[in-house]
């Protein structure tokens, strides 16, 4: 069995230490007892109206109610300065809708073959157009719209939209806004940022403008030639969920070998494609964490 000796220096010592450490928690909770609440503050800013209010035992609770809500509320203004702006990745939904979305930026040699394969399966599908695209192939813009799908905002000029100022974010989106308008005599109220790429500017700089940021949460990377239909086909299908939404690009390597399979399968399991504005929750909505739009 050790044995410890304790010397009377230790004893000292250690009540010290005890001591300073009680003192400390005093002097912190005293402190923290003597600083204003967020509730106060409010109530310190908001003028002379509530410090000259009487403060009698009739109303006790209801100002003790009233000191609450401020608290909440100012907990909620606290947290939303932390939240980042999102656009929307995928909708929550349980009745098996899913968007299939269109990227067109390039080329227009396999726009007629996506068409042709829409309209075989019944199925509406969201084009994001740019600008010099919409401005090349005119026809291709009008055949989509004519065809029934939805013309979503792709930019004027296809440019990296964080790196840009508010009135160039403005004037890439409303260009093109006025190029789809005057070629099928209606406005897009969806956008979707070039690369993928944003930013809290930019998001609230779209929906400033009246259109709603639609991003993905499954992507083809269709544009990428190594990529072979098969393997486009294994990475998209398992993940398909109610609400997700689909990115594939109108001059994807490989779309003319997917497309059809894409479509079959997921109408086969259950899934009914629908454009983006239909997928998208009506009323009071917000965005979670994971970019899912949620009803409130």
């Amino acid at each position: 069995m050790k044995i410890f000796v304790i010397t009377k220096k230790t004893l000292f010592t250690a009540a010290a230490v005890l001591a300073l450490a009680i003192a400390a928690v005093v002097v912190f909770v005293a402190i923290g007892g003597k600083k204003h609440s967020p509730s106060d503050a409010r109530a310190a800013s908001a003028g002379a109206k509530e410090t000259a209010s009487p403060a009698g035992s009739a109303n006790k609770a209801a100002e003790h109610t009233a000191l609450l809500s401020a608290d909440d509320e100012y907990e909620v203004e606290v947290l939303a300065g932390f939240r980042k702006e999102l656009p929307v990745y995928s909708v929550d939904r349980s009745d098996g809708k899913i968007a299939l979305t269109i990227d067109a930026a390039w080329d227009d040699d396999k726009t007629p073959f996506i068409l042709e394969t829409l309209a075989c399966y019944n199925v509406k599908a969201t084009f994001f157009l740019c600008g010099f695209w919409a401005e090349a192939y005119p026809e291709a813009v009008k055949q989509i719209a004519d065809a029934g799908h939805v013309i979503g905002n792709h930019s004027m000029t296809h440019p990296h939209m964080s790196k840009l100022t508010d009135a160039e974010i403005a004037d890439e989106i409303k260009k093109l806004d006025d190029l789809v308008e005057n070629i099928t005599g209606t406005r897009p109220t969806l956008f979707r940022a070039p690369y993928g790429e944003y930013n809290d500017r930019v998001i609230l700089a779209v929906r400033a403008l009246g259109h709603e940021p639609i991003q993905w949460d499954i992507d083809t990377v269709d544009w990428k030639k190594e990529r072979s239909s098969q393997t486009i086909l294994d990475s998209v299908l398992p993940r398909l969920a109610d609400g997700s939404i689909i990115l594939c690009h109108n001059n994807g390597f490989k779309i003319e070998e997917y497309l059809p399979t894409l479509i079959e399968t997921a109408q086969a399991n259950g899934f009914t494609f629908v454009t983006v504005d239909e997928l998208l929750l009506p009323g009071p909505t917000l965005i979670d964490v994971n970019g899912r739009q949620r009803a409130k």
